[in-house]
């Protein structure tokens, strides 16, 4: 199995788990804080999805799908166009609500298909390639790939979590 495909297959998870984390949820539960200071299901899969298009359309100079997509647009959040959702306050956490799974399932599911195609055509002297010379080591194309696929993995897991949250709610 080469390293492209292992990266396909963790990326594929993701998409599983984004599915998994919103099915059946209403805008209620979709936009639920289970805490104060706490973040929605809406909030994490939406950062996580930014996360993804924001650094996947960097390592390989495409356009983000939030904006060639206009998903900024359909969101209508009342944030900046290059917001991902990083050192959020609270406030700016409750801006980030929507009114249907499909929504978030429809951005995210752009994304993983730009995605995959960049990682299809991928080669093994690619991920060597530096995308990011500003940290000690510089960072490689690889590295933030795994990278990404972390921090969604963790978002998503986060959003599993609150999902079981909500629904245990409304039991």
């Amino acid at each position: 199995m080469l390293a492209k495909d292992i990266l396909i297959e963790g990326y594929g998870r993701i998409q599983e788990e984004v599915h998994a984390a919103v099915e059946g949820l209403d805008p209620d539960g979709l936009n639920a804080r289970p805490a104060a200071g706490a973040n929605s299901v809406a909030w994490l899969v939406w950062h996580l999805t930014r996360v993804q298009d924001d650094h996947v359309a960097d390592a390989f100079g495409l356009d983000q799908v939030w904006l060639s997509g206009e998903w900024e647009k359909r969101f209508g959040l009342g944030l900046p166009r290059d917001d991902t959702g990083y050192g959020h306050s609270s406030a700016k956490v409750a801006k980030v609500r929507v009114d249907s799974a499909g929504l978030l399932t429809g951005y995210y599911d752009a994304v993983h298909e730009q995605t995959l195609r960049a990682l299809r055509a991928l080669t093994a002297q690619d991920l060597e390639r530096v995308v990011d010379d500003s940290w000690d080591p510089p960072v490689t194309l690889a590295v933030r790939l795994v990278s990404v696929l972390s921090d969604d993995l963790q978002h998503v897991g986060q959003a599993a979590y609150v999902r079981g949250l909500v629904r245990s709610a409304d039991a």
